[in-house]
């Protein structure tokens, strides 16, 4: 047996438990900028000193910076330090005992027993001259040998205990602290800082060849139109499908048919022609310049434009000529369709990440996204990154933001959860979640408890979609009017990010055919005109909730939601408020669409301090009513074919 020699004998604190920490390190925690980090950790050692803890810190190019952290109770302490700018962060912990803590706490002790103080009034002597040595500074030096001095000339024990006790010192003691025997934690800890809109936005997706007419293309500058109806309402952020050159060859025709028709547009995802790939504009919409033009017009209307980043190529892609070994290949050598049974997608080959030299492959896919980075898009869209490798993705969105800190990348990840996850933590700002198919109370509290609290919350930040080109849930499809509400309403306010695709205001629910959650005559196959303001439209409707979103900070944050108890099973009662608690914003929602429900629903008053007889005043902000409630239980009732959905806001 091998006995190996002891590392750093003297270094004993022990560093356990540093939150907050995803898979212990492994993986960086995600935060905003200008949020205030807290950290907290076990430290403890043997025996009884007085232990000092720091809280290091620093962004990737700078030293270290530090802020003392503050026991708490049973060896748990705490620090904290702001994020002052996009990108990250490294932290970590120092700890160590202070002799000179411990030995002025020993003093104390024994003057309080009534001990003899000379041996141990030397120890202190010693450690103060062992500080003045070690300062470098003259005037420090000076100040702890007259400390020194002034102890050792004290009439009586206990003046110089009292003495010895004396703020100056103890300043000057720490700040000239021996931290050569000190233990740091066993690893450095990571923090991804994003812009605020990673976690406050809303999106609003659009096709922007739609729109002219049902025959032709739209340009980007007819489709301008649809930037300032999305601005109107109140959305931050434009997300338009691929608006790539797309192939001919197995193009799709309406409602997905195998051989389209003359005319028929084809599904932007079928990506690449001899008009070019992914650095291409559709020659319908136009050219680069006009592209650029459409991105300074959203950002004068104060939205930005993000791209869908679709990792596909039609067989008419130039690579499919120039770089046959990124795709799959048959036995026979002829390249392989996307497939996912029984569906199959002729119009589309996967590339190959697996090939026998992937490098080149993940380079362009980083020179890709750095063209439209050049050309003004900080936010991607990335279809199906579940059917690429993790570690490609871990790699590029680094690769990325280490040059571009602001960049957001929203994972489209309908997929297993622990996939979805490990997505997150490998670097996507944002993802796509379940919450389109949650829809019965218990469901939606526990799946939004799951991903707005830690550990989960930590590093995923939940997109909520009532609907997208691709599904069409059996709610929105059954429900009409109240449940279109509904939704957009739960989306906008259980989560601060939050989206929906175009068609949702006019509450468009016809499925391709019954079991089906694809559109009938979807504007993926198709060039799509509507009637923006057709009877029964919710475009009022969204721009109030979209305003009620800005004007309340409680709904600008992604982990304070709480949930209250409802009596009736389809009422759904939650809260947000700001941590200084000036902005305290309570939602009710009745989940059927179908008839009206009402409930006793619980308020937290004692949290709030409000004294239960006390009456507090309610501002109803959909219907703008004030109501009286006194109590912690307060009485709703929801009509569906009135007002599915009531927001308060508690007025202080």
């Amino acid at each position: 047996m091998t006995v190996r020699p002891i590392d750093a004998p003297r270094r004993t604190v022990v560093i356990e438990d540093v939150a907050p920490a995803v898979d212990g390190g492994r993986y960086p925690v995600k935060r905003e900028v200008g949020a205030v980090l807290e950290v907290s950790a076990d430290i403890f050692k043997d025996g009884h000193d007085v232990l000092v803890a720091y809280l290091k810190y620093r962004r990737a190019d700078e030293r270290w910076r530090e802020t003392p952290m503050r026991h708490v109770d049973n060896d748990r302490w705490a620090g904290a330090f702001r994020l002052e700018a996009t990108g990250r962060y490294h932290y970590t912990i120092e700890a160590l005992a202070d002799p000179f803590r411990s030995w002025l706490a020993d003093l104390e002790k024994r003057h309080a027993g009534d001990q003899e103080l000379a041996s141990a009034l030397g120890e202190g002597f010693a450690l103060i001259r062992a500080a003045a040595a070690r300062a470098m500074d003259a005037a420090d030096r000076r100040a702890l040998a007259a400390c020194a001095d002034r102890i050792e000339r004290a009439g009586s024990a206990a003046e110089a205990v009292r003495l010895a006790g004396d703020a100056e010192l103890a300043g000057l003691m720490e700040r000239h602290l021996d931290r050569t025997e000190a233990t740091w934690g066993e690893r450095e800890l990571e923090v991804v800082v994003d812009r605020e809109r990673a976690r406050f936005a809303a999106w609003y997706e659009l096709f922007p060849r739609s729109g002219a007419a049902g025959e032709r293309s739209a340009t980007f500058h007819e489709a301008e139109a649809q930037l300032t109806r999305a601005a109107a309402m109140g959305f931050d952020v434009v997300y338009l499908p691929p608006i790539h050159p797309i192939g001919r060859t197995h193009r799709k025709g309406r409602n997905n048919a195998l051989v389209a028709a003359p005319g028929d547009p084809g599904s932007p995802w079928a990506i690449g022609s001899a008009d070019g790939g992914f650095t291409a504009v559709h020659p319908d919409l136009g050219t680069l310049d006009d592209f650029d033009r459409f991105v300074e017009a959203a950002r004068r209307l104060g939205l930005e434009v993000a791209l869908d980043f679709a990792i596909q190529c039609s067989p008419d892609h130039p690579w499919v000529r120039e770089h046959p070994e990124w795709f799959f290949h048959r036995p026979d050598g002829t390249i392989k369709y996307a497939e996912n049974p029984p569906k199959k997608y002729q119009d589309i080959y996967p590339l190959n990440f697996q090939c026998e030299d992937p490098r080149p492959l993940w380079d362009e896919m980083r020179r890709i996204l750095e063209f439209w980075i050049g050309h003004g898009v900080r936010t991607f869209r990335v279809d199906n990154p579940h059917t690429k490798p993790v570690k490609f993705w871990a790699w590029l969105i680094r690769a990325v933001q280490d040059a571009h800190p602001d960049v957001i990348f929203l994972a489209e990840a309908f997929t297993r959860p622990k996939m979805m996850r490990v997505l997150a933590k490998a670097g996507f700002t944002q993802s796509y979640t379940y919450f389109t198919w949650r829809n019965d109370k218990q469901e939606l509290i526990d799946y939004l408890r799951e991903i707005t609290t830690p550990p989960v919350a930590e590093y995923f930040r939940g997109n909520l979609w009532p609907n997208t080109p691709d599904i069409l849930q059996a709610t929105l499809q059954r429900g009409g009017r109240p449940a279109f509400k509904t939704r957009l309403v739960l989306a906008a306010t259980l989560s601060s990010l939050y989206g929906i695709y175009s068609g949702y205001e006019l509450c468009e629910n016809v499925a391709r055919e019954p079991g089906s959650e694809e559109y009938l005559n979807s504007e993926k196959y198709e060039y799509k005109v509507r009637a923006w303001d057709a009877p029964g439209n919710l475009v009022e409707y969204v721009t109030r909730i979209n305003r009620i979103r800005r004007e309340n900070r409680a709904l600008h944050d992604y982990r304070n939601l709480r949930f209250y108890p409802a009596d009736d099973p389809h009422i759904l009662f939650f809260g947000k408020m700001t941590p200084e608690r000036d902005n305290l914003v309570f939602v009710a929602a009745n989940l059927d669409p179908f008839a009206t429900h009402a409930s006793l629903v619980d308020v937290p008053i004692a949290e709030l301090g409000i004294a239960e007889r006390r009456t507090y005043r309610m501002h109803e902000l959909v219907s703008d009513r004030w109501y009286e409630w006194r109590g912690p239980r307060a009485y709703v009732e929801l009509d569906p074919g009135i007002e599915p959905v009531q927001i308060f806001v508690l007025q202080r």
